[in-house]
């Protein structure tokens, strides 16, 4: 594959994973002003029609369970995790995107810390979801690997052993 094409990619890559830190961000922020009361009574509401027509509908059941089992805690650790997440992934992206050498490395170890902790909560809940996203990193992981080299070749200027 020729090289504008890889560069093309990589910046659509990186364009996606910026526009899901912004959304983690909007998660964020709307988990912390939204009560948990709140939350319940959404679930309650959208649940309610569907447990009547099917009182063992599976999705609605847990999804109701979820909601009336969601603590504070448990909201403010979300809360902080969609943030924190979201606010480290858009700074890494506008470092690459403005070619900034320290965002190379800086996302190599970030995505790999991300698909540990993404794997790791595969290993007990089974969301395969997880395994999408850390599929998505791996692929984005190799296209950040691969710009870097080109990003220090570039600035190295060329080698001194070729003559032209």
């Amino acid at each position: 594959m020729e090289e504008r094409r890889i560069h093309q990619i990589f910046e659509i890559s990186v364009l996606l994973k910026g526009a899901h830190a912004l959304l983690e961000c909007a998660g964020g922020v709307a988990l912390w002003l939204i009560g948990t009361e709140t939350i319940s009574k959404l679930v309650n509401t959208l649940t309610q029609e569907e447990l009547v027509e099917d009182p063992k509908d599976f999705l609605a059941r847990h999804l109701l369970t979820w909601a009336q089992g969601f603590s504070i805690e448990t909201q403010h650790f979300y809360a902080f995790y969609l943030l924190s997440h979201g606010v480290v992934k858009l700074l890494l992206v506008a470092g690459l995107l403005r070619n900034k050498l320290w965002a190379y490395p800086a996302s190599l170890v970030v995505l790999g810390l991300f698909i540990v902790y993404q794997l790791y909560r595969f290993s007990y809940t089974g969301g395969w979801g997880l395994i999408v996203l850390s599929v998505f990193d791996i692929v984005v992981m190799w296209l950040i690997w691969h710009e870097y080299g080109i990003v220090r070749r570039h600035l190295a200027g060329p080698d001194p052993s070729v003559r032209t």
